[in-house]
Protein backbone atom coordinates (compact mmCIF):
# COMPACT_ATOMS: atom_id res chain seq x y z
CA UNK A 1 0.00 0.00 0.00
CA UNK A 2 1.04 3.50 -1.45
CA UNK A 3 1.47 6.19 1.39
CA UNK A 4 -1.46 8.05 0.24
CA UNK A 5 -3.25 4.97 -0.12
CA UNK A 6 -2.70 4.14 3.64
CA UNK A 7 -3.72 7.83 4.68
CA UNK A 8 -6.83 7.83 2.66
CA UNK A 9 -7.56 4.13 4.45
CA UNK A 10 -7.11 6.11 7.90
CA UNK A 11 -8.89 8.46 6.81
CA UNK A 12 -12.36 6.67 6.11
CA UNK A 13 -12.04 5.29 9.65
CA UNK A 14 -12.22 8.76 11.37
CA UNK A 15 -15.41 9.06 13.50
CA UNK A 16 -16.13 12.59 14.25
CA UNK A 17 -19.42 13.19 16.95
CA UNK A 18 -21.77 16.21 15.96
CA UNK A 19 -23.39 17.81 18.89
CA UNK A 20 -26.93 18.25 18.61
CA UNK A 21 -26.91 22.05 20.47
CA UNK A 22 -25.24 22.97 17.51
CA UNK A 23 -27.93 22.44 15.23
CA UNK A 24 -30.18 24.82 17.55
CA UNK A 25 -29.89 28.48 18.53
CA UNK A 26 -27.55 28.79 20.50
CA UNK A 27 -24.24 31.39 20.59
CA UNK A 28 -22.15 32.94 23.38
CA UNK A 29 -21.79 35.97 25.48
CA UNK A 30 -24.58 38.52 24.91
CA UNK A 31 -27.21 37.38 21.78
CA UNK A 32 -28.84 33.89 20.45
CA UNK A 33 -29.80 35.31 17.05
CA UNK A 34 -32.41 32.99 15.34
CA UNK A 35 -32.35 31.50 12.09
CA UNK A 36 -35.17 29.87 9.67
CA UNK A 37 -35.50 26.39 9.73
CA UNK A 38 -33.32 25.17 12.98
CA UNK A 39 -35.11 22.30 14.69
CA UNK A 40 -37.64 22.64 17.41
CA UNK A 41 -36.61 19.60 18.97
CA UNK A 42 -34.00 16.56 19.34
CA UNK A 43 -35.57 14.58 16.37
CA UNK A 44 -35.36 16.98 13.69
CA UNK A 45 -31.87 17.65 14.99
CA UNK A 46 -31.20 14.00 14.08
CA UNK A 47 -32.50 14.67 10.70
CA UNK A 48 -30.07 17.46 10.47
CA UNK A 49 -27.07 15.36 11.75
CA UNK A 50 -28.11 12.46 9.13
CA UNK A 51 -27.36 15.23 6.55
CA UNK A 52 -23.99 15.99 7.89
CA UNK A 53 -22.94 12.45 7.58
CA UNK A 54 -24.62 11.63 4.73
CA UNK A 55 -22.27 14.38 2.87
CA UNK A 56 -19.44 13.74 4.68
CA UNK A 57 -19.53 10.08 5.75
CA UNK A 58 -17.77 10.21 9.02
CA UNK A 59 -19.71 11.82 11.76
CA UNK A 60 -21.99 8.64 12.46
CA UNK A 61 -22.92 9.87 16.13
CA UNK A 62 -25.28 12.60 17.95
CA UNK A 63 -24.08 13.91 21.14
CA UNK A 64 -27.09 14.60 23.17
CA UNK A 65 -27.39 17.09 25.95
CA UNK A 66 -30.13 16.31 28.88
CA UNK A 67 -32.20 18.32 29.79
CA UNK A 68 -32.07 20.24 26.14
CA UNK A 69 -32.38 16.57 24.50
CA UNK A 70 -34.70 14.98 27.21
CA UNK A 71 -37.55 12.99 25.54
CA UNK A 72 -39.96 10.45 26.92
CA UNK A 73 -38.90 7.59 25.08
CA UNK A 74 -35.41 7.17 23.67
CA UNK A 75 -35.70 3.82 22.51
CA UNK A 76 -37.53 5.54 20.16
CA UNK A 77 -35.31 8.46 19.52
CA UNK A 78 -32.19 6.05 18.92
CA UNK A 79 -34.49 4.33 16.51
CA UNK A 80 -35.40 8.09 14.75
CA UNK A 81 -31.00 8.17 14.30
CA UNK A 82 -30.53 4.67 13.00
CA UNK A 83 -33.36 5.35 10.50
CA UNK A 84 -31.04 9.06 9.50
CA UNK A 85 -27.84 7.11 9.33
CA UNK A 86 -26.49 8.04 12.86
CA UNK A 87 -26.69 6.96 16.42
CA UNK A 88 -26.71 8.40 19.65
CA UNK A 89 -23.70 9.27 21.22
CA UNK A 90 -22.14 10.97 24.20
CA UNK A 91 -25.11 11.99 26.97
CA UNK A 92 -23.65 15.32 28.36
CA UNK A 93 -24.75 16.68 31.71
CA UNK A 94 -26.43 19.69 32.85
CA UNK A 95 -25.53 20.94 36.50
CA UNK A 96 -25.04 24.83 35.39
CA UNK A 97 -28.42 26.12 34.39
CA UNK A 98 -30.52 25.81 37.86
CA UNK A 99 -30.84 28.22 39.85
CA UNK A 100 -30.61 26.37 42.31
CA UNK A 101 -26.53 25.61 41.13
CA UNK A 102 -25.81 29.69 41.69
CA UNK A 103 -23.07 28.42 44.27
CA UNK A 104 -21.96 25.27 42.72
CA UNK A 105 -23.42 21.63 41.85
CA UNK A 106 -21.78 18.47 43.27
CA UNK A 107 -19.31 20.83 45.12
CA UNK A 108 -22.03 23.17 46.79
CA UNK A 109 -21.94 23.68 50.39
CA UNK A 110 -25.80 22.70 51.04
CA UNK A 111 -25.97 18.69 50.85
CA UNK A 112 -29.23 18.66 49.62
CA UNK A 113 -28.05 20.47 46.39
CA UNK A 114 -25.17 18.27 45.69
CA UNK A 115 -27.89 15.28 45.90
CA UNK A 116 -30.26 17.10 43.19
CA UNK A 117 -26.97 17.44 41.08
CA UNK A 118 -25.96 13.88 42.10
CA UNK A 119 -29.16 12.59 41.06
CA UNK A 120 -29.36 14.76 37.44
CA UNK A 121 -25.91 12.23 36.78
CA UNK A 122 -27.38 9.18 37.81
CA UNK A 123 -30.06 9.77 35.40
CA UNK A 124 -27.97 10.33 32.68
CA UNK A 125 -26.60 7.20 32.96
CA UNK A 126 -29.91 5.86 33.26
CA UNK A 127 -30.29 7.44 29.67
CA UNK A 128 -27.20 6.09 28.78
CA UNK A 129 -28.74 2.68 29.73
CA UNK A 130 -31.51 3.18 27.26
CA UNK A 131 -29.79 4.93 23.93
CA UNK A 132 -26.90 2.58 24.31
CA UNK A 133 -24.40 5.21 24.92
CA UNK A 134 -20.97 4.48 25.61
CA UNK A 135 -19.79 7.71 27.46
CA UNK A 136 -20.96 10.39 30.19
CA UNK A 137 -19.61 13.45 29.68
CA UNK A 138 -19.32 15.79 32.52
CA UNK A 139 -18.34 19.51 32.65
CA UNK A 140 -19.21 21.83 35.77
CA UNK A 141 -19.47 25.73 36.35
CA UNK A 142 -19.04 25.40 39.56
CA UNK A 143 -16.64 27.37 41.62
CA UNK A 144 -16.12 30.41 43.75
CA UNK A 145 -16.16 34.56 43.05
CA UNK A 146 -14.22 35.79 46.25
CA UNK A 147 -11.64 34.38 48.17
CA UNK A 148 -12.93 33.20 51.43
CA UNK A 149 -16.72 32.59 49.36
CA UNK A 150 -15.80 28.79 50.51
CA UNK A 151 -13.07 26.15 51.61
CA UNK A 152 -11.51 25.20 48.08
CA UNK A 153 -10.55 21.59 49.37
CA UNK A 154 -14.06 20.67 50.76
CA UNK A 155 -15.29 21.46 47.46
CA UNK A 156 -12.60 19.04 46.19
CA UNK A 157 -13.85 16.23 48.36
CA UNK A 158 -17.13 17.49 47.81
CA UNK A 159 -16.10 16.28 43.75
CA UNK A 160 -14.29 13.61 44.43
CA UNK A 161 -17.21 12.01 46.90
CA UNK A 162 -20.05 12.96 43.50
CA UNK A 163 -17.61 11.75 41.23
CA UNK A 164 -17.15 8.44 42.72
CA UNK A 165 -20.79 7.70 43.48
CA UNK A 166 -21.44 8.30 39.74
CA UNK A 167 -18.68 5.96 38.24
CA UNK A 168 -19.55 3.24 40.65
CA UNK A 169 -22.93 3.25 38.90
CA UNK A 170 -21.34 2.85 35.45
CA UNK A 171 -22.06 -0.25 33.56
CA UNK A 172 -18.83 -2.04 32.10
CA UNK A 173 -18.96 -0.86 28.90
CA UNK A 174 -19.42 2.88 30.09
CA UNK A 175 -17.34 5.73 30.74
CA UNK A 176 -16.97 8.66 32.63
CA UNK A 177 -15.43 11.75 30.61
CA UNK A 178 -14.20 14.84 32.67
CA UNK A 179 -13.53 17.83 30.94
CA UNK A 180 -12.19 21.08 32.31
CA UNK A 181 -12.39 24.83 31.90
CA UNK A 182 -9.71 27.11 33.90
CA UNK A 183 -11.84 29.98 34.07
CA UNK A 184 -15.56 31.58 33.43
CA UNK A 185 -17.97 31.19 34.80
CA UNK A 186 -16.21 31.04 38.30
CA UNK A 187 -13.91 34.53 38.61
CA UNK A 188 -11.93 33.41 41.48
CA UNK A 189 -11.36 29.65 41.91
CA UNK A 190 -12.66 27.37 39.11
CA UNK A 191 -13.19 23.72 40.58
CA UNK A 192 -12.13 21.75 37.65
CA UNK A 193 -9.39 24.29 35.71
CA UNK A 194 -6.94 22.32 34.51
CA UNK A 195 -6.01 18.81 33.11
CA UNK A 196 -4.34 18.16 36.12
CA UNK A 197 -7.09 18.40 38.20
CA UNK A 198 -9.44 16.36 35.92
CA UNK A 199 -6.15 13.76 35.49
CA UNK A 200 -6.21 13.55 39.23
CA UNK A 201 -9.63 12.70 39.86
CA UNK A 202 -9.95 10.41 36.89
CA UNK A 203 -6.96 8.20 38.09
CA UNK A 204 -8.44 7.74 41.70
CA UNK A 205 -11.17 6.55 40.43
CA UNK A 206 -9.99 4.54 37.85
CA UNK A 207 -9.81 2.95 34.01
CA UNK A 208 -13.36 3.95 32.99
CA UNK A 209 -12.54 7.59 34.11
CA UNK A 210 -10.72 9.81 30.54
CA UNK A 211 -10.19 13.44 30.68
CA UNK A 212 -11.62 15.52 27.68
CA UNK A 213 -9.15 18.09 26.55
CA UNK A 214 -11.67 20.67 24.91
CA UNK A 215 -9.66 23.01 22.51
CA UNK A 216 -11.04 26.24 23.64
CA UNK A 217 -10.78 25.97 27.51
CA UNK A 218 -7.35 27.39 27.52
CA UNK A 219 -5.42 30.38 28.63
CA UNK A 220 -3.55 32.13 25.73
CA UNK A 221 -0.37 30.77 24.93
CA UNK A 222 -1.12 26.97 26.36
CA UNK A 223 0.82 24.05 24.92
CA UNK A 224 -2.47 22.26 23.99
CA UNK A 225 -0.53 19.35 22.31
CA UNK A 226 1.68 18.90 25.08
CA UNK A 227 -1.48 18.02 27.38
CA UNK A 228 -2.33 15.51 24.18
CA UNK A 229 0.88 13.87 24.29
CA UNK A 230 0.78 13.62 28.32
CA UNK A 231 -2.62 12.16 28.60
CA UNK A 232 -1.77 9.90 25.89
CA UNK A 233 1.12 9.24 27.45
CA UNK A 234 -0.75 8.20 30.93
CA UNK A 235 -3.32 6.61 29.18
CA UNK A 236 -6.03 9.08 29.76
CA UNK A 237 -7.21 10.79 26.79
CA UNK A 238 -10.63 10.16 26.80
CA UNK A 239 -12.25 12.63 24.42
CA UNK A 240 -11.74 15.79 22.41
CA UNK A 241 -14.43 19.22 22.89
CA UNK A 242 -12.49 20.39 19.27
CA UNK A 243 -13.62 24.19 18.56
CA UNK A 244 -12.07 27.44 18.35
CA UNK A 245 -10.57 30.37 20.20
CA UNK A 246 -9.50 33.49 19.56
CA UNK A 247 -9.94 35.01 23.53
CA UNK A 248 -11.51 32.61 25.74
CA UNK A 249 -13.89 29.52 25.18
CA UNK A 250 -14.92 31.27 21.83
CA UNK A 251 -16.90 28.43 20.74
CA UNK A 252 -16.36 29.05 17.05
CA UNK A 253 -15.11 26.14 14.14
CA UNK A 254 -12.56 24.28 15.01
CA UNK A 255 -9.52 25.28 12.68
CA UNK A 256 -10.95 28.65 12.82
CA UNK A 257 -8.42 30.43 14.65
CA UNK A 258 -5.35 28.56 14.57
CA UNK A 259 -5.41 25.62 12.17
CA UNK A 260 -1.95 24.90 12.32
CA UNK A 261 -2.52 24.30 16.48
CA UNK A 262 -5.11 21.70 15.60
CA UNK A 263 -2.40 20.28 13.20
CA UNK A 264 -0.07 19.90 16.07
CA UNK A 265 -2.76 18.44 18.18
CA UNK A 266 -3.46 15.77 15.49
CA UNK A 267 0.06 15.14 14.99
CA UNK A 268 0.23 14.12 18.91
CA UNK A 269 -3.03 12.08 18.50
CA UNK A 270 -1.61 10.27 15.82
CA UNK A 271 1.63 9.85 17.10
CA UNK A 272 0.46 8.78 20.74
CA UNK A 273 -1.57 5.94 19.21
CA UNK A 274 -4.44 8.14 19.78
CA UNK A 275 -6.36 8.05 16.33
CA UNK A 276 -8.41 4.75 17.42
CA UNK A 277 -12.47 5.05 18.58
CA UNK A 278 -10.73 4.84 22.48
CA UNK A 279 -10.45 8.48 21.86
CA UNK A 280 -13.96 10.10 20.88
CA UNK A 281 -13.55 13.20 18.39
CA UNK A 282 -16.57 15.34 19.19
CA UNK A 283 -17.71 19.13 18.33
CA UNK A 284 -18.60 21.56 20.66
CA UNK A 285 -19.49 24.80 18.78
CA UNK A 286 -22.41 27.45 18.83
CA UNK A 287 -22.82 28.46 15.31
CA UNK A 288 -24.14 32.27 16.26
CA UNK A 289 -23.90 34.23 12.96
CA UNK A 290 -23.61 31.35 10.67
CA UNK A 291 -25.85 28.56 8.72
CA UNK A 292 -25.87 25.95 11.37
CA UNK A 293 -25.63 22.61 9.26
CA UNK A 294 -23.14 23.68 6.61
CA UNK A 295 -21.17 24.77 9.17
CA UNK A 296 -20.58 21.74 11.08
CA UNK A 297 -19.96 20.20 7.64
CA UNK A 298 -16.87 22.93 7.62
CA UNK A 299 -15.82 21.95 11.06
CA UNK A 300 -15.69 17.85 10.23
CA UNK A 301 -13.62 19.03 6.88
CA UNK A 302 -11.23 21.08 8.98
CA UNK A 303 -10.78 18.07 11.18
CA UNK A 304 -10.41 15.42 8.09
CA UNK A 305 -7.80 18.68 6.48
CA UNK A 306 -5.98 18.36 9.73
CA UNK A 307 -5.83 14.74 10.45
CA UNK A 308 -4.77 13.92 6.80
CA UNK A 309 -1.90 16.58 7.02
CA UNK A 310 -0.41 14.78 10.62
CA UNK A 311 -0.68 11.27 8.56
CA UNK A 312 1.45 12.54 6.27
CA UNK A 313 4.33 13.78 8.62
CA UNK A 314 7.53 11.45 7.68
CA UNK A 315 8.07 10.25 10.85
CA UNK A 316 10.94 8.00 10.07
CA UNK A 317 12.82 11.39 8.85
CA UNK A 318 11.52 13.17 11.43
CA UNK A 319 13.00 10.83 14.14
CA UNK A 320 15.86 10.42 12.19
CA UNK A 321 16.71 14.70 12.53
CA UNK A 322 15.62 14.45 16.34
CA UNK A 323 18.23 11.83 16.80
CA UNK A 324 20.77 13.75 14.89
CA UNK A 325 20.11 17.20 16.64
CA UNK A 326 19.00 18.33 13.15
CA UNK A 327 16.60 20.78 14.40
CA UNK A 328 16.20 23.15 11.53
CA UNK A 329 15.45 19.46 9.36
CA UNK A 330 12.94 18.05 12.15
CA UNK A 331 10.87 21.23 12.21
CA UNK A 332 11.38 21.05 7.88
CA UNK A 333 9.68 17.61 8.19
CA UNK A 334 6.88 18.95 10.29
CA UNK A 335 6.24 21.92 8.42
CA UNK A 336 6.12 20.04 4.94
CA UNK A 337 3.78 17.76 6.03
CA UNK A 338 1.29 21.28 7.12
CA UNK A 339 2.28 22.58 4.00
CA UNK A 340 0.70 19.56 1.83
CA UNK A 341 -2.61 20.62 0.41
CA UNK A 342 -4.17 17.62 1.15
CA UNK A 343 -7.99 18.83 -0.51
CA UNK A 344 -7.03 16.55 -3.79
CA UNK A 345 -6.39 13.25 -1.40
CA UNK A 346 -9.40 14.15 0.55
CA UNK A 347 -11.97 14.47 -2.76
CA UNK A 348 -10.39 10.93 -3.69
CA UNK A 349 -11.01 9.42 -0.43
CA UNK A 350 -14.58 10.80 -0.61
CA UNK A 351 -15.35 9.07 -4.30
CA UNK A 352 -14.04 6.29 -3.16
CA UNK A 353 -16.74 6.36 -0.07
CA UNK A 354 -19.21 6.86 -2.61
CA UNK A 355 -19.76 10.72 -1.46
CA UNK A 356 -19.81 13.83 -3.36
CA UNK A 357 -16.32 14.97 -3.52
CA UNK A 358 -17.33 18.43 -2.54
CA UNK A 359 -19.09 18.04 0.60
CA UNK A 360 -20.24 21.97 0.72
CA UNK A 361 -21.71 21.75 -2.73
CA UNK A 362 -23.66 18.73 -2.06
CA UNK A 363 -25.51 19.90 0.66
CA UNK A 364 -26.35 23.56 -1.16
CA UNK A 365 -27.45 21.22 -3.92
CA UNK A 366 -29.77 19.09 -1.83
CA UNK A 367 -32.36 21.22 -0.71
CA UNK A 368 -32.05 20.35 2.76
CA UNK A 369 -31.81 24.23 3.83
CA UNK A 370 -34.79 25.56 1.50
CA UNK A 371 -37.12 22.32 3.47
CA UNK A 372 -36.29 22.83 6.66
CA UNK A 373 -37.19 26.28 6.39
CA UNK A 374 -40.24 25.93 4.65
CA UNK A 375 -41.46 23.14 6.94
CA UNK A 376 -40.09 24.10 10.33
CA UNK A 377 -42.67 26.57 10.90
CA UNK A 378 -44.52 27.08 14.31
CA UNK A 379 -43.53 25.70 17.30
CA UNK A 380 -40.65 26.31 19.56
CA UNK A 381 -36.95 26.59 17.93
CA UNK A 382 -34.25 24.32 20.23
CA UNK A 383 -31.47 26.80 21.82
CA UNK A 384 -29.87 26.92 25.00
CA UNK A 385 -31.76 29.75 26.38
CA UNK A 386 -28.91 32.36 26.45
Amino acid sequence: MTELAAVKAALKTQAVETPSWAYGNSGTRFKVFAQEGVPRNPWEKLDDAGKVHEFTGVAPTVALHIPWDKVDDYAALAKHAEQRGVKLGTINSNTFQDDDYKLGSVCHPDASVRRKAVGHLLECVDIMDATGSRDLKLWFADGTNYPGQDDIRERQDRLAEALAEVYARLGDDQRMLLEYKFFEPAFYSTDVPDWGTAYAHCLKLGPKAQVVVDTGHHAPGTNIEFIVATLLREGKLGAFDFNSRFYADDDLMVGAADPFQLFRIMYEVVRGGGFTPEVAFMLDQCHNIEAKIPAIIRSVMNVQEATAKALLVDRESLRSAQRAGDVLEANAVVMDAYNTDVRPLLREMREEMGLDADPMGAYRRSGWASKIVEERVGGEQAGWGA
